[in-house]
């Protein structure tokens, strides 16, 4: 096996990866994350356009593909992470590299997956000293200025939230001991949605079918026309100001942060001094937890051990939430990702970076530099622009 992979990766070289590209899929290892990078019929996609793809033998195990699958799609099985990552010219991935991934990604190797960098400088820095080629999928922007690889998972965690909520207000976990949308007779919970983007509009969707009190907040009177337009009188549309935000807080039995600023840490809108205030056994589940929270008292949980309580409110703050719905995640997240794994192949990353802009966007770290605004400015690093880095190294 290994001598056909190395001279899988001579033919690679030969054709300086805009012909044929071997792309390389590990195993996910962060906690409880059963998300893989391709399904087998996305790794079909990309063989039929003449590229190679080498799987992790049990890569696919959480979403029910066995390597058999992913053979008969045209994969390549290999049993170690350290095989893919050594041989692959691009790795495919869905959560941020952990720090053993981070140590085996290659100079001008190509990786492709979720970063969520602002809040994580020590990720941050071993990227750049791996002078690897780092594209994230949560700035990869759209014509109309969406987030298209980010919105598949927002919309899972916007859904999953109001789950996680209503399962920790039940006494047993800590909560009020409240059904979520009551029963005749008996009020409904107080849910305030902070943003009414794609994470808030999908947990709202979720609170109104559960029959709660929903209350969503937003700073853009447009999104929340938009949202007005969507649900009408199913729910209470507030513009967010520090006293508004302040008043539906302290009033709510769960409160969701679905708050984004495009690559940059989220900011901390509930204070600690919110919390201090809010109705013992409430819940508060941060869905900006990967991008750092937006409450002052959110820190990253699992999904082993997904809450913990600071001042008798009940914090859900799982970094990887749609992890626990794999399979839903996986395939929604493959349907709107493969089409850039294969521009990427097809066209190698410099032309596919240079060709689209919003592609370009995605570009978070080039062979050493820091390529994403937002991050450095979150960081106090230097920023370079993505398109200047890549000319630079052509």
């Amino acid at each position: 096996m290994a001598a056909r992979l190395a001279v899988r990766t001579r033919v690679v070289q030969i054709d300086n990866g805009e012909r044929s590209m071997l792309i390389g899929v590990p195993k996910e290892i962060k906690n409880h994350e059963y998300r893989v990078g391709l399904a087998p019929g996305s790794v079909g996609e990309v063989v039929l356009n003449g590229h190679e793809v080498m799987v992790e033998s049990n890569a696919g195990v959480g979403i029910g593909a066995s390597d058999a699958e992913y053979e008969a799609a045209g994969a390549t099985i290999v049993e170690s992470a350290e095989e893919v990552f050594a041989q692959a010219d691009m790795i495919v991935k869905v959560k941020e590299p952990q720090a053993v991934e981070r140590a085996r990604l290659r100079p001008g190797q190509v990786l492709f997956t979720y970063l969520h960098l602002a809040p994580d400088p020590a990720q941050t820095r071993d990227l750049v000293e791996s002078d690897a080629v780092c594209i994230a999928y949560e700035t990869v922007t759209s014509p109309r200025g969406g987030l298209p690889l980010l919105a598949p998972m927002s919309k899972v965690a916007g859904r999953m939230s109001i789950q996680a909520g209503a399962y920790c207000l039940e006494q047993p976990h800590g909560g009020l001991g409240m059904l979520l949308g009551g029963v005749p007779g008996v009020a409904p919970a107080k849910v305030v949605v902070i943003g009414a983007g794609v994470v808030g509009t999908h947990a709202t969707h979720m609170a109104v079918g559960l029959g709660a009190d929903v209350w969503v907040l937003d700073r853009n009177n447009d999104v929340l026309e938009e949202h007005w337009h969507q649900f009408g009188r199913s729910t209470n549309t507030v513009y967010s100001t520090r006293e508004a935000l302040e008043t539906h807080v302290l009033g709510a039995d769960l409160v969701i942060g679905a708050v984004l600023i495009p690559g940059a840490a989220a900011p901390k809108l509930v204070t600690a001094e919110m919390v201090r205030a809010m109705k013992p056994g409430s819940v508060v589940v941060d869905v900006a937890i990967d991008q750092g929270g937006c409450f002052e008292t959110s820190r990253p949980t699992t999904h082993s051990e997904p809450t913990y309580v600071v001042d008798d409110v009940v914090h859900y703050c799982v970094a990887n939430m749609p992890g626990g719905v794999p399979r839903t995640s996986t395939f929604a997240l493959n349907n709107a990702t493969l089409p850039y794994v294969l521009t990427l192949a097809n066209k190698g990353y410099r032309q596919a970076l240079t060709d689209n802009p919003h592609l370009r966007a995605g570009l978070n770290v080039h062979r050493g530099q820091l390529t994403c605004e937002e991050v450095a400015e979150a960081l106090g690093q230097t920023y370079i622009d993505p398109l200047q880095a890549i000319s630079a190294q052509a």
